[in-house]
């Protein structure tokens, strides 16, 4: 289902230029597109990196790194025409821990969110 909303998401942020009809939109699409394949790439890694290595209880977690994959499209969203590709990269760097940070948070404070769907859309959405 991940991979089927990433997808989704070139119709939406490059497709929110809304035209293609000269170089300068087409220019702008394709910096959205590139920015919504880097920020998710990273921000997948580096919830699969802090969940198979730094958090307990250490171990390689495919949930959390589609969720981390989903935090880093969520994050870039709204800027994904108008940033610098590093700084796409450093999005979704901070999308990602911002995903495991509300993660942990809602689990320690035993609300019941079984797909993460606050730390996903509520805490990377408002990052």
């Amino acid at each position: 289902g991940t991979f089927f909303l990433w997808f989704g998401w070139y119709g939406f942020n490059p497709g929110s230029t809304a035209a293609m009809h000269d170089a300068e939109t087409a220019y702008t699409a394709a910096i959205a597109a590139v920015n919504t394949t880097l920020s998710p790439c990273i921000a997948g890694g580096v919830v699969f990196s802090l969940r198979a290595k730094v958090l307990p209880p250490k171990m390689k977690d495919v949930g959390a790194f589609c969720n981390g994959i989903l935090a880093g499209l969520v994050s870039i969203t709204a800027g994904c025409a108008s940033v610098k590709h590093w700084e796409a990269i450093v999005i979704g760097a901070i999308g990602g821990c911002i995903y495991c940070g509300a993660s942990m948070l809602v689990e320690r404070l035993k609300i019941d969110d079984v797909v993460d769907a606050f730390a996903v859309h509520g805490a990377c959405g408002l990052w």
